[in-house]
């Protein structure tokens, strides 16, 4: 095991500093990641902070003109210091907390990504979000949450193939112990076209549904039952930077043998962890 001293992250070098954010992306929590480097919990904050900044001031400007044909949209929850029905006994800006995302069905790109409650005016800047990000038409998909519609149309108007996956769930009592663990038992589901003409074969949620797996098993924030959640807004924002910036540029996709990044065109190699760490001095300098 390697010790650091305490102290900023500056006086990390680069090697050091890829060696924490390699726990961080595994979904390690800040205090197992202090305990499995010697780093000082302030130094792994700080780090995640200014590297997670950097990777979202990345992103925002790499991510554009995405050559995507189907996007899958949906929404996963998590929570800031306490859940909703705590937050009384609080501090300020405790909430739930829902992180938008949109994913390529094709190069399986992150395209964007926001995090905010689930509601109208969120929906309406995430796909005004996305929609700029885009460089063709595409056929779009979202589950059968209302806020889609106005937003889709205020975003794309007619320049979209939209549809729906409305789910049909059991709504029965469930008393067994495992209901806490997730939804009912999910009776069907069924496509609705909502603006001019998608095809009905290609109307599914599989891909970003998997992404959202994806991201409650690589961060301990989204796991349901857990005490690794984000205690601030900000935190939870830099650590989803950092997960999708190793995603979409760091890790090889299964079933493409490419990063997502590289399938669509944004990247000509893996990237290391130490190049995401340095991402940081570059938007210092």
């Amino acid at each position: 095991m390697v010790t650091f001293k305490h102290g900023t992250m500056n006086k990390l070098n680069v090697k050091a500093r890829a060696r924490i954010l390699s726990f961080l992306v595994e979904g390690d929590s800040i205090r197992a990641t202090v305990r499995m480097t010697g780093a000082a919990k302030n130094t792994v904050v700080k780090l995640l902070a200014d590297v997670g900044a950097a990777c979202a001031a990345y992103q925002d400007k790499t991510l554009r003109n995405l050559p995507c044909k189907r996007i899958q949209c949906d929404e996963i929850w998590s929570f800031i210091y306490a859940k909703q029905k705590n937050v009384a006994a609080a501090p300020e800006g405790a909430d739930d907390a829902w992180t938008w995302t949109a994913t390529c069905a094709d190069t399986k790109l992150i395209a964007a990504w926001m995090i905010g409650p689930r509601d109208r005016g969120i929906a309406y800047d995430f796909m005004q979000d996305l929609a700029g990000r885009l460089a063709h038409r595409v056929q779009l998909t979202t589950d059968g949450h209302k806020a889609y519609m106005e937003a889709v149309e205020g975003a794309f108007g007619s320049n979209v193939d939209y549809a729906q996956l409305v789910k049909l769930y059991d709504a029965s009592k469930n008393d067994s112990p495992e209901r806490k663990y997730g939804p009912n038992v999910c009776l069907g589901a069924g496509p609705t076209t909502i603006t001019c003409n998608p095809d009905i074969s290609d109307v599914s949620t599989s891909y970003v549904e998997r992404q959202n797996l994806t991201m409650r098993m690589s961060m301990r924030r989204f796991k349901r039952l857990t005490n690794g959640f984000s205690k601030t807004l900000e935190n939870l924002g830099h650590a989803l930077a950092l997960q999708f910036m190793s995603y979409n540029f760091g890790l090889i996709h299964q079933t493409l043998r490419v990063t997502p990044a590289m399938e669509a065109g944004l990247s000509n190699h893996l990237w290391t962890l130490e190049e995401i760490a340095a991402l940081a001095d570059e938007v210092s300098n």
